[in-house]
């Protein structure tokens, strides 16, 4: 890692090599909230297939 910011600061492309290092924070804070969004669905999905479970054991028993 050291080379590589070292080749940057020689070239002045730090500019750059900030982008890049924001960027991949961007895009790694983006895939987590992917992440937790799906998990999220999954878990209401798994809470009205319950729900509706209880419901149609209920209308059963009335």
């Amino acid at each position: 890692m050291d080379i590589l910011i070292r080749t940057f600061a020689e070239r002045g492309d730090l500019a750059h090599l900030a982008l890049l290092l924001w960027a991949l924070a961007a895009s790694a804070g983006l895939w987590r909230a992917f992440g937790e969004v799906s998990r999220a669905s999954a878990r209401m999905d798994d809470f009205v297939r319950e729900l509706a479970r209880f419901n149609a054991r209920y209308d059963e028993l009335s």
